[in-house]
């Protein structure tokens, strides 16, 4: 049998559980894919500092992320990610049997060998929130969703971190959706509607980058393969231009003190689907290391209101 590849340093990654010490606020988790294995850093070691957000909404592979920051577990997505990348059943061949897309969620949210079971006492308390970002295929538009919602929450994951094109859309509440990325890469708006005081935005980009804008035209991807949902299509055109819309607001955001920023100290020279196990063993210490130094800020942040 074909020997995996996995991250060198894989025993020598950060891991424990974190405390039951709970930080007022809201933590907004953006996606990427495999640049996620940066949130997976910054959460390890906002873990070990005792700050455990009362809220969590992440969108796409922050969504996934966010399960084992709410369950405490330092060091279980960073496992996962740095052991499994190049496991058919987690991104390949397998997932697209058992999961009709690219991500085995079927195999990441089962019992996998080498990583604890998630914690499904912590998972289930009620003193914490968990937000997923879907995008609803019918109205284009985003729809945050609680665990507590009704709806099987892992399902909500699968369809928040289902990329278009590549992915089957997940029916979610009578609705067909796909990557909440698609109507919202970061959302940090959800956040200041509901009027929370503390709000750590996490970035998978640096705070300069900015995507390319493309021109819509009649005959393009988008609207061929779905044809059928005109008001998604359209979202997908729009989505650099409104992430763009939104890294300016971020900055002004920032400046104003009213958001905390943990982002890329460098330049994120990552895949979607990222099979360097190095490269992603550095990222997920960019993440760690960008964190433990904004440690002091962040404090000052949070306590600024006292």
């Amino acid at each position: 049998m074909r020997k995996l590849q996995k991250y060198s340093g894989i025993d020598s990654l950060p891991e424990g559980r974190a405390s039951d010490q709970v930080t007022e606020g809201c933590i907004v988790l953006e996606g990427g894919a495999f640049r996620g294995v940066y949130t997976n850093g910054v959460l390890d070691a906002l873990m070990e500092a005792d700050i455990n957000m009362r809220c969590i909404i992440g969108v796409s592979a922050g969504s996934m992320n966010a399960v084992n920051y709410l369950t405490g577990q330092i060091g279980r997505s960073a496992r996962i990610n740095l052991r499994y990348r190049h496991d058919s059943r987690y991104v390949g061949r397998k997932a697209i049997l058992n999961n009709q897309g690219i991500i085995g969620f079927d195999f990441i949210f089962g019992r996998m060998p080498f990583i604890p079971d998630l914690d499904k006492k912590r998972y289930h308390n009620p003193e914490r929130q968990l937000y997923a970002v879907v995008t609803n295929l019918q109205t284009g538009l985003p729809e945050y969703i609680e665990k507590s919602s009704g709806e099987d929450f892992f399902k909500v994951i699968a369809a928040s971190s289902s990329m278009p094109f590549v992915s089957k859309p997940v029916m979610i509440h009578g609705s067909l959706c796909l990557d909440g990325g698609c109507s919202c890469k970061i959302p940090y708006e959800w956040a200041l509607k509901q009027n929370f005081e503390n709000i750590i935005v996490v970035r998978t980009r640096p705070r300069n980058y900015r995507k390319p804008i493309r021109q819509e035209q009649k005959f393009n991807k988008e609207n061929l393969v779905y044809r059928d949902y005109p008001k998604f299509a359209a979202s997908l055109l729009a989505s650099n231009e409104n992430y763009n819309h939104q890294c300016e607001e971020l900055l002004k955001l920032e400046y104003q003190k009213r958001i905390f920023t943990i982002a890329p100290s460098q330049s994120v020279e990552i895949s979607r689907l990222e099979g360097n196990m190095e490269k992603l063993g550095a990222l997920y210490y960019l993440g760690y290391h960008d964190t433990k130094q904004s440690l002091a800020d962040l404090r000052q942040y949070l306590d600024r209101k006292n």
